[in-house]
């Protein structure tokens, strides 16, 4: 299993970002804005190593996206194999995830509640239900939510409470419950707070 069932503060506090987005982060990390830990708070964070950072990088990639570290190393090594910068072409695979573009297009709050949808048979694909949150769309795709899940409160909530605009690469169409991969994701289009080019200088040891 990819999915991270642990709580979710202290991974957020130990990486000094919030991950998943939930205001439940944003509150620990203002309370205990430094690492969790016996040590947390006599830890320094000036004098860290090069591994490190780069460990860093590759695990907020890893928790933000919810992906195992086999499933992450596969995806570097099918990033590296492809034409242009790898750790663009790394950030690109895991964007085009279904779960994650059910979270860009607005439909749920966090990435876990997306990869949830997705589970329960939620998100049609091009007419037909797709239940693996690591199926990757394509340019061309059209991803919309089943008839049961345009009913769901949840989704309705989150659309019209949270108000998120879907991702500049997809187009949005039905009221916003369906969307187009109008083009693959590029580096500029990616929000993530992840220097992919120490995930890539890690892999490459």
């Amino acid at each position: 299993m990819a999915r991270y069932t642990g709580p979710r503060a202290r991974v957020s506090r130990r990486l000094g970002t919030n991950i998943w987005g939930t205001n439940g982060e944003n509150i620990a990390m203002e309370k205990r804005p430094y690492p969790p830990g016996d040590h947390g708070r006599t830890r320094r964070r000036g004098n860290v190593s090069e591994y490190l950072l780069q460990l860093q990088e590759k695990q907020k990639a890893r928790f933000t996206y919810g992906i195992n570290e086999k499933q992450f190393r596969t995806l570097y090594a099918e990033a590296s194999r492809r034409p242009g910068v790898t750790g663009e072409n790394l950030l690109r695979l895991c964007e085009q995830r279904l779960d994650n573009v059910v979270y860009r297009a607005g439909w749920a709050a966090t990435r876990p509640q997306a990869r949830q949808f997705v589970s329960h048979g939620h998100v049609v694909v091009n007419g037909r239900r797709v239940n693996v949150p690591s199926f990757r769309v394509r340019q061309g795709d059209v991803i919309r939510l089943s008839e049961k899940g345009r009913k769901m409160t949840v989704v309705e909530w989150n659309m019209d409470a949270l108000g998120r605009q879907p991702a500049l690469w997809l187009e949005a169409s039905d009221g916003g419950q369906e969307v187009t991969v109008r083009e693959l994701p590029r580096r500029e289009h990616i929000d993530v707070p992840v220097r992919e080019q120490l995930i890539v200088e890690l892999y490459s040891k």
